[in-house]
């Protein structure tokens, strides 16, 4: 038996099991997000993400250099664009990130960093399917060096300092009503009416 036969009958068997388990679930539990993954259906996403990752993707090599600046930029995109779900220290801590099914994994831990920068680049890029992780590549070149240096960051994410934090946090995007608050907030400092009492 070939090599190529072995991977199919393998990808097969692992698409059966995935779809006998997605069965089970939804007969056992509804479609309800509430629930964390089991451990089984943890490991059979873990192995079915892995085989439908390309072997080239999965040893693909950062395209970008780490340094200072590269880390500062790739925070400052990741706590614009990825802390809603993620937070920012990435442990997905957030009311979005423990919302989803499966809840945003704690990207500090081996689940997330045991993965290849390829890997990690892929799943930026290209996202996953039947989860809440968006695709977030483009066709430019400019989004393909984007992902890879959330790479570097997502790395340096189990050594993020509390100064880092805090800068993050400014980095945040603002709601519409807090952009309305704050601008109250400045009319009355500047002599105006005071900002409206919030009501329970």
């Amino acid at each position: 038996m070939s090599l190529r036969t072995k991977v199919e009958l393998l990808a097969l068997a692992a698409l059966a099991a995935g779809t006998f388990l997605a069965g089970w679930l939804l007969v056992r539990g509804g479609i309800s997000a509430r629930e964390q993954p089991g451990a089984l259906e943890t490991f059979v996403a873990g192995r079915m993400r892995r085989l439908a990752i390309p072997s080239t993707a999965r040893d693909a090599t950062n395209l970008v250099a780490p340094g200072p600046d590269i880390l500062a930029e790739a925070r400052a995109h990741f706590a614009d664009h990825c802390a809603v779900c993620h937070g920012n220290d990435g442990r997905g801590e957030t009311t979005i990130g423990q919302n989803l099914y499966p809840k945003a994994p704690d990207m500090t831990a081996v689940g997330t960093q045991g993965l290849t920068d390829g890997e990690i680049f892929y799943i930026i890029h290209n996202g996953v399917r039947l989860t809440g992780m968006p695709a977030w590549g483009g066709e430019s070149e400019k989004d393909d060096l984007d992902s890879w240096k959330l790479v570097h960051f997502i790395r340096h994410l189990p050594s993020l300092t509390s100064d880092e934090i805090e800068q993050m946090k400014a980095q945040n995007p603002i709601s519409r009503r807090e952009l309305e608050e704050e601008k109250e907030i400045q009319d009355f400092l500047e002599g105006g009416q005071p900002p409206p009492a919030e009501h329970p």
